[in-house]
Order: structure tokens, then sequence, then C-alpha cells
């Protein structure tokens, strides 16, 4: 059966939209993707409906981030536990594994996907201790010149406070320590998880720019 003129030229622009589709797809998952702060648990680093871009090259190479680097990383299985499953010696967050299908619907195309954002505090290795209202690191208060004055960092009846960060994991907080559900309920995040950083700020225009 031979087409039309007509009809060849709308499956050409179909094939293109597809192809267009495709790419786009692969740049969000593999490069970068814009997103919209929606939580408060940054704050004041970020502010609720604030644009960001955010880098995806380091889930591409499968390099962990740095202290300091803000992230985000896919909500874990479980997020809260009672006093008799805290492990300080296996602080890790859980997480339920997928098959490729499910995988598709929720790493690929992010369909029904809850994420957290928070900023890496602890690296693989790194003893952390959080006590009397302060993270310590190897024995050392951190810096954190993020923090709003007088923010204490307190941990839940039912959290880790003192572990070491396994290898190919991090631990990560919000810097609104008081309103943030983060490692310090659900355990250190594996770099499998971690999905971006944060680049830049594209929105509002007059706080454009990296983000500290």
């Amino acid at each position: 059966m031979k087409l039309s003129e007509k009809t060849k030229d709308i499956l050409e622009w179909v094939y293109c939209i597809i192809i267009a589709l495709v790419l786009a797809m692969l740049f969000r998952f593999f490069i970068g993707t814009p997103t919209i702060v929606k939580q408060v648990s940054m704050y004041p680093t970020l502010i609720q409906d604030e644009r960001l871009w955010l880098n995806r090259w380091g889930r591409t190479t499968k390099t962990l981030p740095k202290r300091g680097e803000i992230i985000t990383f896919e909500e874990p299985a479980k997020i809260t536990y009672a006093s008799s499953e805290i492990d300080q010696n296996n602080p890790i967050a859980q997480y339920n594994k997928k098959d490729p299908w499910q995988w598709f619907i929720s790493d690929f195309l992010e369909i029904k996907k809850r994420s957290y954002i928070k900023r890496v505090i602890a690296e693989p290795g790194e003893h952390v201790e959080i006590k009397e209202g302060k993270v310590y690191i190897n024995g050392e208060i951190l810096d954190e010149p993020y923090l709003q004055p007088g923010i204490v960092t307190d941990v839940p009846e039912e959290g880790f406070d003192d572990f070491i960060v396994p290898e190919n994991y991090v631990f990560a907080m919000g810097d609104n320590r008081n309103h943030s559900t983060d490692c310090r309920a659900f355990g250190c995040i594996p770099l499998e998880e971690i999905e971006s950083t944060v680049a830049i700020r594209i929105w509002p225009f007059n706080k454009w720019g990296k983000v500290e």
C-alpha cells in the first residue's frame, strides 16, 4: 500500500517527536534537569518554590558527592524506626529492590517518585557523633556556617547519633534541622540512590547562581 505525501509528512513528524522525547528523557536522567523546592527542610539555604538546576552527571559516573554538597535522593522505604531497630553499627537506609519495569517507571520516568533534598555532612569512613546540639566528625566539631543562628542539631529518640559512615554511603541532613526528616532518622544513603547534586539556583533571577 502506497502512502500519500501527507501521511508520510505526518509520520515523519511523529518520528521526530518520539526521537526528541527519548533524547530529552535521556538528558534528564544522565545529565541534568530542573526542579522546584517543595519543602522547608533546607531553609534558609533553599526556600519553597525556588527553581534549581540539578546535575546528574555524578550518578552517571557513579561518583560520591563531597561534604557540603546538596544532593537529592529517593525516599527510603522506611523512614522511622523503633528503638529496638536502631543499629549504630549498621546505619544504612532501607530501600526495596525493584524489578526492571518498576525501575523504568519510578527511576527513569520518575512517576510517583518521592525524593529528598539534603546536605552531605559526612563521607565514607568518617565517625559521626551528634551530641550537645552539635555535629562531630572524627571527634571535631563541624563548622556549619549555613545554619541559622541558634540552631541546634538533635536526634530523634529512635535515631542514629554515633556511627561510622559505611563505604559508598553518605550521611546527609537538612539545614533546617528542627524541620527535617533525614539520615538521623533513617540512616545513610547509598551511592546508587543518590540522584543528583544541586548545581545552580535558576529562579528567582535575583538569586541566580551557585548554591552554597
